[in-house]
């Protein structure tokens, strides 16, 4: 994150949130939030490390700490020793008391992520560039660590196997795992999903979802970084390490239809193409995405993405039903008309709250599998985007295009072409 409030508005917020839970938590269904009770001002330290230290991690970091007591910084690590300056120095600034990282627990390198591991961590945050998610996850769960992952958790089918494969470990040795998709732990959208899967806009015929936005930031190259290190700083532009926006970012909408539906689609067509950002500095990704998904049942849902400067924005999901519709962040029309109304705890740090209350309480949450199908998802929709061709999901998840380069180095790394509907083969 660009820039984090005061710390005195923090520490008012991180009051208000714990407030606010345990005023909420008598009003859910969900298993996450009926373990919430299990948090207590004496429980047991939670020993978190940080893998991953731009933006992201460190908020997710410090999210953490607000989320629960007793929980600690231990161990940063991150590909550049600058990211880990900076967000050791944020860190120290913003949450000095949970802070009990040293020099000898921050690590910079490829290797860094097994540092962190083997620094006496109970539980990892996740967050380097969503390439080297599978890696990162399954060391995690073979080391006997619980895991917050930020979303997406792959850029490719092997990526995707390897995740769904490391989630059922995860589930024999009972460790936590919570990925970041914080609607998932947003009180308005429990609520709608509660509604809607209780029959009230009827059965479900489609729906839309979109994440349409202006571009973002960008580094300008230094003479003295490699082509790893380019991309790495870059990672947003190249596909094996973000997946293109549509996996990195549009991921969150289709994980809201599959909750929805309960289901992941079943086959995709679509478009797209790059339009306003076609410059090399910006990789080889695309810029906007239009993809249909059709779920089992013949419910067909309107994916649509972009990143363009100068042009609306619209981020959301809809959901049509044969006695409603649902913006599943908090209404109904139709038959059983609904609104949303009060305070809901903050997302980015509920998430963390619940998975740390579930390890307290001994009942672990585990969404290794369910964010890996929305992981896939996004994949399935780029696969035919580029390609021009129908995707069916068994051939996705079974696709043997691995684009995470094998050997992980500072040097040359050629950037791939633009991909071309009709030319682009699916593999």
């Amino acid at each position: 994150m660009s820039s984090l409030p005061p710390r005195s508005a923090r520490a008012a917020s991180r009051r208000d949130f714990l407030k606010a839970s345990a005023g909420s938590a008598g009003l859910l269904a969900a298993p996450a939030f009926a373990a919430r009770a299990a948090r207590t001002a004496g429980a047991d330290r939670i020993r978190v490390g940080l893998i991953g230290c731009g933006g992201r991690g460190t908020g997710a970091a410090v999210n953490a700490v607000e989320a629960a007591e007793g929980v600690e910084i231990v161990a940063l690590g991150d590909v550049f020793q600058d990211r880990v300056n900076d967000c050791r120095r944020n860190l120290l600034q913003e949450i000095p008391e949970a802070c009990k990282f040293s020099d000898d627990t921050c690590f910079a390198g490829f290797d860094s992520y097994r540092k962190v591991l083997d620094a006496g961590v109970d539980l990892v945050i996740l967050a380097s560039a969503p390439g080297f998610r599978p890696v990162h996850f399954q060391a995690a769960i073979e080391g006997g660590k619980h895991v917050f992952m930020e979303k997406p958790v792959a850029t490719d089918a092997p990526g995707v196997r390897a995740v769904i494969a490391a989630a059922e470990l995860a589930e024999q040795k009972k460790l936590g795992v919570v990925a970041g998709t914080q609607r998932r732990h947003q009180l308005p959208y429990l609520e709608a999903m509660k509604r809607i899967h209780d029959g009230a806009i009827g059965e479900i015929v489609g729906g839309q979802c979109y994440w349409n936005q202006g571009g973002l930031w960008h580094m300008n190259r230094k003479p003295e970084w490699s082509d790893m290190e380019y991309q790495i700083r870059n990672w947003l532009y190249f596909t094996w390490l973000s997946g293109d926006h549509i996996v990195e970012q549009h991921v969150h909408n289709l994980d809201v239809m599959n909750w929805a539906l309960r289901s992941h689609p079943v086959k995709a067509m679509g478009v797209g193409g790059r339009a306003a950002r076609v410059q090399a500095e910006f990789g080889h990704i695309y810029d906007h995405f239009a993809i249909e998904f059709e779920y089992p049942g013949g419910a067909r849902v309107l994916s649509m993405c972009r990143q363009q400067d100068g042009t609306p924005g619209r981020v959301g999901e809809r959901v049509q039903g044969t006695k409603g519709v649902s913006d599943p962040s908090g209404s109904i029309s139709g038959a059983n008309p609904w609104h949303f109304e009060g305070d809901a705890p903050n997302p980015y740090v509920q998430e963390h709250a619940d998975l740390i209350a579930s390890i307290r309480a001994g009942k672990p949450l585990n969404e290794g599998r369910q964010i890996a199908e929305s992981t896939l998802t996004a994949i399935m929709g780029r696969m035919a985007a580029y390609t021009g061709q129908e995707v069916t999901w068994d051939f996705a998840l079974n696709s043997r295009e691995q684009l995470v380069p094998k050997e992980l180095k500072f040097g040359p790394l050629p950037a791939p072409e633009v991909a071309v509907p009709g030319r682009t083969k699916l593999v």
